[in-house]
């Protein structure tokens, strides 16, 4: 593993910084805080900073040389509304708030890459160190794009990373096109007719055609999907009735779907909505359908993905980066940059949970869990892979001999 020495002597300044967000979580578009703690920092370092995108977004600029050439660099803020279980010295100071994530972690990393690369300035040109908001389930990324991230701030690509539990530390993992799936929810209504439940022929039981449409919708992955394609059809909850003795007026149906590509999601979309119509039509009930798009498929740009893995390889060695890894059904805002600019996401191993310290919880170390912690030996790596992404990305034009 090659890393950037003055990074690694950095550590331990990035890990209090780490520490202290992670006891400080905030919620989706609440991150003034931590927002705070990233503006000050930046600015101690003499990196120009631009606030208010998305709210409580930031970017900071850093710039060398005389290249008009730019790569932007992103990382998410926001924490988690889930209660932890942890009871070491840094825990949530906040009941029902949670860096469960590791978005303190995917922060602290991008700081310690701002701080050095203001600092030794290895590369000719701009970085944009992207602090974003909102990336659970707020669309913090879509709010920055929307005030002008990209018209303000003009980059030829931007770059994301995540932590995987479960991935050995010093490892990377990415794979070109799709690579986390699209987020979306349901909400399907059955309209029936309420009556006694020793009369049922006096009204129309919402209930039945709502456990019809459930087990027709499991049709439309297995029969009107391709089998070379991945999708995720799932009803999650069904609400109605308030009697043992009472057919209900309604039934509600919720649920989600994950799909890869948008026109697998087109298709399911269409398909559930008209099997829930004719379906309740059959038992002469109405159905009010409701579909909403929450985030799109995170797909890496092939020539970005080749670049980033060539940097990844050179950092922690080529037996350590997995350049076909398996997609994942979870998903990711930072698919809406992805979107608007060329770019790579990628995975950075979190390890399987042995680095927490005494005090932790005795469940696993996995995302959006309770005894969940960010591994701070990743904090080093991380950085050392951001700032090498850019350094390489925008490299210093060869200097002519005399």
């Amino acid at each position: 593993m090659k890393l950037i020495d003055p990074i690694v002597e950095f550590q331990h300044e990035i890990q209090q910084i780490r520490r202290d967000i992670h006891a400080h979580p905030e919620l989706c578009y609440e991150e003034h805080r931590t927002s705070e703690i990233v503006a000050n920092k930046l600015q101690e370092w003499g990196i120009p900073i631009a606030r208010g995108l998305g709210g409580t977004g930031i970017v900071g600029i850093i710039t060398n040389g005389s290249s008009e050439r730019a790569i932007g660099l992103r990382a998410d803020m926001d924490a988690l509304p889930m209660q932890e279980i942890n009871t070491f010295a840094h825990t949530s100071k906040h009941a029902g708030k949670m860096h469960a994530c590791g978005h303190d972690g995917h922060t602290a990393m991008l700081l310690g890459a701002a701080h050095y690369l203001s600092k030794y300035k290895p590369f000719d040109g701009t970085v944009y160190v992207i602090f974003q908001p909102a990336e659970e389930g707020g669309g913090g990324a879509r709010a920055m794009i929307d005030d002008g991230l990209f018209e303000k701030y003009p980059m030829e690509a931007v770059f994301g990373m995540h932590n995987w539990p479960g991935a050995a530390v010093g490892t990377f993992g990415v794979t070109p096109g799709p690579m986390m799936a699209s987020s979306n929810e349901f909400y399907v209504t059955v309209k029936g007719k309420g009556a006694h439940a020793a009369q049922p022929h006096k009204g129309i039981d919402p209930i039945i055609a709502a456990i019809q449409i459930a087990q027709s919708w499991q049709s439309i992955v297995s029969r009107n999907a391709s089998p070379l394609e991945s999708a995720v059809l799932s009803v999650t909850q069904i609400h109605s009735g308030s009697a043992t003795n009472v057919i209900p007026d309604e039934a509600q149906l919720v649920g989600t779907v994950r799909t890869f590509s948008t026109s697998m999601l087109d298709m399911i979309e269409q398909r559930m909505r008209t099997i829930a119509q004719h379906t309740a039509a059959a038992f002469d009930a109405e159905v009010d359908f409701e579909f909403k798009r929450n985030y799109p498929p995170l797909v890496n740009h092939a020539k970005e993905t080749a670049f980033a893995t060539e940097v990844m390889r050179a950092v922690v060695g080529v037996e350590n980066v997995d350049a076909q890894v398996e997609p994942t059904m979870g998903a990711e805002d930072f698919a809406f940059m992805l979107q608007e600019k060329p770019g790579c996401y990628v995975f950075i191993g979190n390890g399987d949970g042995e680095h927490r310290d005494i005090g932790h919880g005795l469940g696993p170390c996995n995302l959006h869990n309770p005894s969940y912690d960010f591994n701070d030996d990743l904090l080093p790596i991380g950085a050392t892979y951001w700032v090498r992404l850019a350094e390489t990305y925008l490299k210093k034009p060869a200097v002519a001999a005399i």
